[in-house]
């Protein structure tokens, strides 16, 4: 066979077809239907199906990942245990440790507050009765 020459005179590479369709029904390149190509044992090129990348679960104050929660697609955290699906404090698996930390410390400061004010107009009580 005589090789192909192109516009330069350089011998051109005869290249195998490498179109591929979907497997799916979905026929558009959209974010739930990305592909990855792959060549098969076989030699022939098939459309992988790439997962979404799955975010991890944010504090609802801070918004940051909380941590010791997997990072998973919505419905893979039916097949988990709610032990491997939270974490075992108060708001565990809702707000971080930091945040529920900031919670406590503000409830306990608020209390020790309000019993500081009773003293005081109990102060005030007593020196009002005492002229």
């Amino acid at each position: 066979l005589t090789p192909i020459y192109s516009s330069s005179h350089r011998p051109v590479k005869m290249v195998k077809d490498t179109r591929i369709t979907y497997r799916r029904r979905c026929s558009y390149r959209t974010r739930s239907n990305r592909i990855r190509v792959v060549k098969t044992p076989g030699g022939k090129l098939v459309a992988k199906y790439v997962e979404k990348a799955a975010s991890a679960p944010l504090c609802g104050d801070c918004h940051k990942a909380i941590q010791g929660v997997p990072r998973l697609r919505p419905k893979q955290y039916k097949h988990l245990s709610k032990r491997e699906r939270t974490v075992n404090r108060a708001y565990g698996g809702s707000r971080c440790a930091k945040c529920v930390r900031e919670r406590i410390m503000r409830a306990f400061i608020i209390e020790e507050q309000k019993i500081v004010k009773k003293v005081l107009a109990e102060k005030r009580k007593a020196a009002k009765a005492a002229k």
